[in-house]
């Protein structure tokens, strides 16, 4: 229902992670039984969780060992690993900076451009790893890549934008052809990142194999407070997996929904997929283990913009190995690790033994959900805290 903002002015209620709550079902189920397979056309992996395509998250050894360990981890062809021919001396400038320097600093080392033929030798380290390789392009250098990404051996192809759509106007360049990139594409297509039904609906029928769902919700990125753009990931995930059903129920090709960004911990990850998403694409808890390529700092995709960077460096130290994350033993227990153990209780618990079952869990909306009961947590996290 909509709620009256001012005369001729309504909203729609939308709601985020934090405001609802997944009811279990009328039957449990073992764990160790659910099938939690994530897929992108012919492409499958075990583990339904991405690392996203931040420069301070991915680089070949770290899609490597995610690849090892069932998941699927996406390098940035924007970034520093296709900018410099060994960027770790750049990293290590990020990573010290002063906070008062820090973005004009990202500004000034990705005004370098990017080398084709590093995006080559990239995508070939990843495949001698032995791992499936999956690579992130802006729009506007989609199509031209498409060709030399494909011979070098990628398995996925992701179009990433702040916003994308079907449509777009511009008398200064040419819109990127989703239809004729599927077309003339050997390897799945991935684009995103997009928040709203029908926008949804004309990129499903471009031929994608999957959309990325999401703007603004990372902790590193800031587009919601510079441009004011955004829907909440529970909401922008249900619309967008409505989408995706009525597309499939018309006689469309399957595709894949990830919800992307703003996932913190296990709980965040199992309400997305309840929400309808099949797959989801962490940031933040990535950069905290120590095969991270930031060391404990990540930074914002959007940050190269020169005119008006939206993303920031943000410090989340190491806290444990990319093991541990995905699949523990859990050393704290603020649910950031462990997260496909979680993923699998919560399905056992909802009575679902595949994400697709997971899909018709019942939500309720409960804002009280992370402090019902928990008045002697607060005190302890407030207490920690200083």
């Amino acid at each position: 229902m909509d709620i009256e903002l001012g005369r001729g002015k309504r909203a729609r209620r939308a709601y985020g992670f934090d405001e609802v709550a997944l009811v279990p079902g009328k039957v449990t189920i073992n764990p160790d039984e659910i099938d939690i397979r994530l897929r992108f056309g012919d492409l499958e992996v075990p583990v339904p969780i991405m690392a996203a395509a931040m420069d301070g998250v991915v680089d070949p050894d770290f899609a490597i060992e995610m690849g090892k360990l069932g998941g699927l981890a996406v390098l940035n062809l924007d970034g520093l690993q296709c900018r410099y021919q060994d960027p770790s001396a750049i990293f290590a400038e990020i990573v010290e900076a002063p906070r008062e320097r820090v973005n004009g600093l990202l500004q000034e080392r990705y005004r370098s451009p990017v080398r084709d033929e590093l995006i080559g030798s990239r995508i070939e380290a990843i495949r001698r790893g032995g791992g499936p390789c999956v690579v992130s392009s802006i729009p506007a250098e989609a199509e031209r890549r498409l060709g030399p990404v494909v011979e070098a051996g990628a398995d996925l192809f992701v179009v990433q934008g702040t916003v994308l759509t079907a449509r777009h106007i511009s008398s200064s360049y040419r819109q990127l052809d989703f239809a004729e990139l599927v077309r003339q594409s050997r390897i799945p297509v991935v684009v995103g990142n997009c928040v709203e039904y029908y926008t949804a609906l004309e990129l499903m029928a471009s031929g994608i194999a999957g959309i990325l769902v999401g703007v603004g919700p990372g902790a590193a990125c800031t587009t919601r407070a510079v441009l004011g753009v955004g829907v909440p990931q529970v909401t922008a995930t249900a619309d967008v997996a409505a989408a995706r059903n009525d597309h499939r129920r018309t006689g469309g090709q399957p595709v894949t929904v990830i919800t992307d960004g703003g996932m913190r911990v296990g709980g965040d990850i199992t309400k997305a997929l309840a929400a309808g998403a099949d797959g989801v694409m962490v940031g933040s808890p990535f950069a905290g283990v120590a095969e991270a390529a930031g060391r404990g700092h990540y930074w914002g995709m959007a940050t190269p913009d020169p005119n008006l960077p939206r993303g920031t460096r943000i410090t989340v130290g190491t806290r444990a190995t990319l093991r541990e994350l995905l699949f523990g033993p859990a050393r704290v227990d603020d649910g950031t690790q462990n997260l496909v153990g979680a993923l699998k209780s919560a399905m056992g618990v909802c009575g679902a033994r595949t994400i697709e079952e997971f899909q018709q869990t019942e939500l309720v909306v409960a804002p009280s959900i992370l402090t019902e009961g928990k008045l002697l947590q607060q005190a302890q996290q407030v207490g920690m805290a200083r």
